[in-house]
Formats: structure tokens, sequence, C-alpha cells
């Protein structure tokens, strides 16, 4: 638990930026990255979603577990660079009936997606279903209503929870509280706006049982207040201030088995969708026998939203 100097210690954004290793090299006239992937949709099927990974103005919200920011300018993009982004990463991609776009921060922020692009962004993601993107809380507000406005295909709104854990919450210079969290998805919920939720496995400050439990708990609070999705997302390190937290002992990543306690623990509540993130999983090893075989039952879990049979091995990690 908590000891009660660790309750008192403060990460700012000064620090936590003093901390960070060099950004990756970017293009502010291309996406990052981009990708096709199945996903199962609130209606029960598997269809395909693109993702496009935005260029754009890092996050001015300086949470202490982020690393999105590495792939992020400094500056501002000229008008009209977001929409040929998504132009040019659309027409390399195969066709897909949903999308998400995620630019490392919020959406809603002017500094990073110019409003001056939203038209043309509307226009060039009309022949989709369903449009994802991101955003802080704070900046969840009437301009996502304009938003809507403009779509064709239904908008959903992701939206990092992170962790319901009353202590560690404030810790990670996130400036939300947990009624931020909820009056922003009560006022897109009212609205016709779907939302979907990051919750991360492990944080820092927290041991691997706690973890667990925390992000059990963060499901449950997610589903609550009006989540229809949960993303499990194991906190990863390479950020520098998570760095610096695990040589101090006070951070160390989860276990794969713990990503499939949660995932089995929030598919059995059938209260919405819940993935796993299984993004670089390969570093949650802690089997190499079995690790293979527990991704690809989280994998299949995730496009089921079923409880797959468990992985047993020597190694005893299914616990």
């Amino acid at each position: 638990m908590l000891s009660t100097n660790e309750a008192t210690g403060r990460w700012d954004d000064a620090r936590i930026v003093a901390l960070r290793p060099p950004k990756n090299a970017v293009d502010p006239s291309r996406p990052y990255a981009f990708l096709v992937e199945p996903e199962r949709t609130r209606e029960g099927t598997v269809e395909d979603t693109a993702a496009v990974f935005l260029t754009n103005r890092e996050c001015p919200f300086r949470c202490l577990m982020c690393d999105l920011w590495k792939n992020t300018t400094d500056q501002r993009v000229p008008d009209g660079a977001i929409a040929a982004q998504i132009e040019y990463a659309l027409a390399k991609l195969p066709p897909a009936r949903h999308v998400k776009l995620y630019n490392a921060g919020n959406f809603f922020d002017a500094q990073a997606i110019p409003r001056a692009d939203w038209s043309r962004v509307a226009t060039l993601l009309s022949p989709f279903q369903t449009v994802i993107i991101e955003s802080h809380p704070q900046l969840v507000n009437r301009r996502c209503l304009a938003l809507r406005d403009m779509l064709r295909p239904a908008l959903q709104v992701a939206m990092g929870l992170e962790t319901v854990h009353p202590d560690v919450l404030p810790r990670l210079n996130k400036r939300m509280a947990l009624a931020d969290f909820e009056a922003a998805v009560r006022f897109l919920t009212a609205n016709d706006i779907a939302v979907r939720a990051f919750i991360l496995l492990r944080p820092p400050f927290l041991d691997d049982d706690e973890g667990v439990f925390w992000a059990e708990e963060s499901i449950r609070f997610a589903f609550e207040v009006g989540v229809e999705c949960c993303v499990v997302i194991p906190t990863r390190a390479g950020n520098g201030a998570l760095d610096e937290l695990q040589r101090q002992g006070q951070f160390t990543p989860p276990r794969l088995e713990s990503l499939e306690l949660v995932l089995d623990h929030g598919i059995s509540l059938r209260r919405g969708r819940v993935f796993a993130d299984l993004w670089d999983v390969k570093r949650f090893y802690s089997c190499k026998r079995c690790g293979p075989a527990r991704v690809e039952r989280m994998y299949r879990m995730n496009l089921t939203q079923q409880v797959a049979p468990a992985v047993i091995c020597a190694c005893g990690g299914g616990r």
C-alpha cells in the first residue's frame, strides 16, 4: 500500500518533462501510423476498423504514465494538415466500416486539431458507420455536439479514466477527478455520443494484486456512469518518469496473467464491451511457453466477448 511519504510525493509537469527521452521525428503532413484491425462492435458483429494515428501538437496535459508525446510536434500543425493526413491514410488502407482518429491527446484541442479542418474531415469520414476520437474529460463541452452534427457516422469519444484508486489518480498529474470523468460521460451520453474508457492495469504505486483489484473497480465505475466500452491498458515503462519510478521501486509493469484476469472479470460483468490492449504485449511475458497462448486467448476474447477456457501451464502463471 502507499506509504505516507509516497502519498505526499508530487509529480508535476516540470519533473515529468525533465525525465523524458527525445521525441521521435515526425512529419506534420503524414500520420505517424495507420492500420486496419478487426473489432467487435456493440451490435455483436466483428468488423474491420481503421485506426489513423494523427501527427499533431503535443497534448497540454502531462500525465505521469503517458508516452504518446513521443510522436507529436512542438508547434501547431498548419490548417489542412490533419485532413490531408486522414486522406493519405484512407487512400492506402483497405476498406473498413469504422474508423478511430487517435491524435495522442485531445481532438477538441484547437492547438492540436485546427477547427478549420473539421468540415473536410467530416467529408472524408462520410463512408464510415462510426468514428472514434479521443479527448480529456476537461475538454468535453458543446464543441463535441458541433462535431457530432457535422458527421454522418455515429460519434464515439474515448477518454482516459485510468484508475479509480483515490490516492493514485491524483498523483498521475492528469488534472481530473472522478467527478469530472462522470460529468463528461453524462454529457456525452445525454447527447447520443457513446463513450469508451481507457483503464490502466497496474499504474505506479500499486503492487500486482492491487493493480488487478483497482482495474476491476475502474471497469465497474465506468459502466456505472454510462461508459459503453472499456479498454484495459497494461502500464508500460519507457517515458522517463515511469522508468525513474521503476528504479525507485514504486512501479513494476503488470504480469500478462493479470491482464487476463481483468479481461475475464470485465467480460463476465456483461455490462458492455471490454478489450485488452495487446499492443507490444510480448514485453509482459513471464513465461515464453504459455505467453503466446495467453495472448491468443485474449485476442479471441476481445472478438467474441466470451470468457475462453483458461491456459494451463507448468509455470502456474494462471494462478
